[in-house]
């Protein structure tokens, strides 16, 4: 799937840079790049849906006390 970006001129300096250093593809770092941010940004932004519904009352909260007893874990 072909996207397209903007960069600021210094990231897009920066990417040359490294791509030119190293005889790699500013496609490649980008790439590594996305595949690495992308799990901390689901993590992240599905954490504050979660959050919002905990917020509205929207989300059911259970106590590690009440889990430990419903798991057994405490016998």
């Amino acid at each position: 799937m072909a996207t397209s970006i903007r960069l600021t001129p210094d990231i897009e300096h920066r990417l040359n840079f490294l791509a030119s250093h190293t005889g790699r593809t500013k496609a490649f770092y980008l790439r590594e790049l996305i595949e690495r941010g992308i799990e901390d940004m689901e993590d992240y932004y599905l954490a504050m849906e979660v959050l919002e519904r905990v917020r509205k009352g929207e989300e059911q909260l259970h106590s590690s006390v009440d889990v430990r007893r419903e798991l057994g874990l405490d016998d």
